[in-house]
């Protein structure tokens, strides 16, 4: 193991783990390392099984570390999967910050693999309600209580619309603030969608940012408005772009530049296709907040670049560029910034 740092459990350190915890919990959010490290080298079959599915069950993130030799079944059964040793500490140390809002990623991407999408969203939403009533949400609330000021006022629909045909583009227009999803954002974007959804003559629909980037997530300053989390999980069920989304993924296109930041690579990943220019970069930082992605990003990634990466990108807050996100799949293609935006001929506004 590193010279002070968390305990690397082995096979034999696994066994008796597991053992010592009469097959429950192994790990904890209330440990001072809220997470399991493991190097599981030279399990026989009947062992991977067993040891694979109570790593499964484990209350906190579970960390394998791809070394020669490793069991194939217990790694799959990690929430991460590391290639560096020199990734652990910061990872950790992030886990730290906020053992229950990681223990709780990891259960939602676990549980909700292989569930339909629709059904899966409402799991988010719930942990997510869950987690805004949590002391770590709490605590970033107490130094960041919710705000009008400092909010720019941007003229023009916050979702711009324009049709050519058959066509159909939507453009989240507050450039200025760099199109952060805000309650204004997201409600006009599920008026948007409804459209699309409603109106069958609409072949295929783009989604797109104007200005300087795609997105930079969610209106931090609205965070914590709602009145409690369960009227907020009522709302998610009724009025979330990403559910919309879902019912005409088929016809949709996201082109995506610069920054995509926690919603603003949710939501877009939920499409068919995703493009995104060479500055293209993603990242979610909710986990800073004492939260897991909540705009359909535990549902959305996952079914692109997998449950591990996913846990990831979240875990690690790290951001991930456009040829990475290419080659793991999270885009389909990086184009040049001319194309990433509508280009019908004939464009006219339409208002749903």
């Amino acid at each position: 193991m590193p010279d002070g740092g968390p305990r690397i459990l082995d096979l034999a350190g696994l066994r008796a783990l597991r053992f010592a915890s009469a097959g429950g919990a192994g790990g904890s959010p209330f440990a001072p390392d809220p997470f399991l490290v493991v190097a599981p080298i030279g399990a026989d079959e009947g062992d991977e099984h067993l040891l694979a599915a109570w790593l499964a069950r484990q209350p906190c993130p579970v960390i394998g570390l791809s070394v020669t030799g490793a069991a194939p079944a217990l790694l799959a059964a990690c929430d991460v999967v590391l290639d560096d040793l020199a990734d652990l500490a910061p990872l950790a140390a992030n886990i730290r910050k906020a053992p229950l809002a990681a223990m709780t990623l990891v259960q939602v991407l676990r549980v909700t693999q292989g569930m339909p999408p629709a059904q899966a969203l409402a799991v988010e939403s719930l942990a997510y309600a869950t987690l805004q009533a949590g002391p770590e949400f709490a605590a970033w609330s107490l130094g960041n209580p919710p705000a009008r000021e400092g909010i720019i006022v941007e003229d023009g629909p916050a979702v711009r619309i324009e049709r050519d045909g058959s066509r159909l583009a939507l453009v989240l227009n507050r450039p200025l603030s760099r199109n952060p999803m805000s309650v204004e954002m997201r409600d006009a974007l599920c008026e948007a969608l409804e459209l699309v959804v409603a109106d069958e003559s609409i072949a295929s629909v783009t989604l797109s940012g104007a200005g300087a980037c795609f997105s930079v997530g969610g209106e931090l300053r609205e965070f914590g408005t709602a009145p409690d989390p369960a009227t907020a999980h009522a709302v998610r069920s009724q009025r979330l772009p990403a559910a919309l989304l879902l019912q005409c993924a088929d016809r949709a296109t996201a082109h995506l530049h610069s920054a995509c930041i926690g919603s603003g690579i949710e939501l877009p990943a939920f499409a068919h296709r995703l493009t995104a220019t060479r500055d293209t970069f993603v990242q979610l930082p909710e986990l800073r907040f004492g939260l897991i992605p909540g705009a359909g990003g535990c549902v959305s990634l996952p079914r692109r670049i997998g449950r591990q990466r996913t846990a990831w990108l979240a875990l690690s807050g790290r951001r991930l560029g456009a040829t990475t996100a290419l080659a793991w799949g999270l885009v389909d293609e990086i184009v040049d910034q001319d194309e990433a935006h509508f280009t019908g001929a004939a464009r006219s506004p339409v208002h749903p």
